[in-house]
């Protein structure tokens, strides 16, 4: 058995047809060729293959001739897209709690994608991860940026008002030949080629009071959306080995025999499951490390001895051979020459 399978919401799917249709294509046919078949009447929890999902983005991507279309999807969803975590989002008291939600139960939406918060000095960035190749030069990674972007500003739009405006926004995607399309939809500059995707918005408008606001639905909804993540993550033996290894980085590298504990199994069964998605927990560990180590290292407001014991290194020298293997260069010289890059 080969590792699990990455999934979407199959609620999600009207979204890519009314986008796909404004465009004047033909949606089913699309999805029919890319391999999925619907029933009449969608589940709430039913879920479609990632990789059929994005087969049909790479079927329609050279039949569009607007290389920013993706940011139309702002036009062509609904909370109810969104299932149980669309209706907590309409609940929440501020951008900054809803967006948290997304936050921590994006993967309801989709496995392939991750949704990331952060606090900076002007207000909070929203960071999305496509986990799709670099968007710089794989079009549909490019694309699901777009709108997954395009999504997360509208929803905001949606609570707080139209006329919300992002400080900053910088995409990982090369520049197009008309910025025009982006500028007029985020409402300020945009930086292109960048190292991360994400938009800023301001303190004010992350903890104003929404007028949506309901606590008492919103329990409710976090209590629903628990329970469904829970029931989601039970069978994904890696996401929940990996969220075990990273929760104890930093205090060193954990065990296996402690991982399998907190996932309350033997190590037996902990070597097989992994090995059932060809992986040894060595190798786990190694490529939660590499993942977080170049996302953190291109953050010039992270220092590299900070890196190196976030991700249980005992001390930088040894953080800097392991860097060297996975990327043939030093955290520092490979910080300067993303730096560069994005500024180029």
């Amino acid at each position: 058995m080969g590792k699990p399978q990455d999934t979407v919401l199959a609620s999600m799917r009207p979204i890519m047809r009314r986008l796909l249709e404004m465009y004047g294509l033909d949606s089913g046919a699309l999805a029919r060729r890319a391999g999925i078949v619907l029933p009449e009447v969608i589940g709430p929890t039913d879920r479609i293959a990632a990789d059929k999902a994005d087969a049909v983005l790479q079927l329609a991507i050279p039949l569009i001739r607007d290389p920013a279309f993706g940011l139309q999807v702002a036009r062509c969803w609904h909370p109810a897209n969104l299932g149980v975590l669309g209706y907590a989002w309409l609940s929440s008291s501020t951008l900054r709690t809803g967006l948290r939600r997304m936050e921590r139960y994006h993967r309801l939406i989709g496995d392939r994608g991750a949704t990331e918060i952060e606090e900076v000095p002007r207000g909070i960035k929203v960071r999305f991860w496509g986990k799709r190749g670099d968007p710089a030069e794989v079009p549909v990674a490019a694309v699901v940026v777009d709108m997954a972007i395009a999504l997360l500003l509208d929803m905001c739009r949606m609570n707080a008002g139209a006329a919300l405006r992002p400080l900053a926004v910088s995409l990982r995607r090369r520049k197009p030949e008309s910025t025009a399309p982006y500028e007029h939809f985020f409402g300020c500059p945009v930086r292109f080629g960048a190292a991360e995707n994400f938009f800023v918005l301001s303190r004010d408008d992350a903890d104003a009071l929404l007028p949506s606001s309901n606590k008492q639905l919103a329990t409710v909804f976090d209590s629903m959306l628990g329970a469904e993540l829970a029931l989601h993550d039970k069978s994904d033996v890696i996401a929940r080995c990996r969220a075990a290894v990273l929760e104890h980085l930093t205090s060193g590298e954990v065990s296996e025999e402690e991982t399998a504990k907190l996932l309350h199994m033997s190590p037996r069964t902990l070597q097989r499951k992994l090995a059932e998605a060809s992986l040894t927990y060595q190798q786990l560990v190694d490529a939660t490390r590499r993942d977080l180590a170049l996302r953190y290292v291109v953050d010039a407001g992270r220092s590299i001895s900070d890196i190196t014991f976030s991700l249980g290194f005992s001390q930088p020298s040894a953080f800097t051979r392991a860097f060297k293997r996975w990327t043939g260069s030093s955290p520092t010289d490979y910080r300067a020459g993303r730096a560069a890059v994005t500024a180029a």
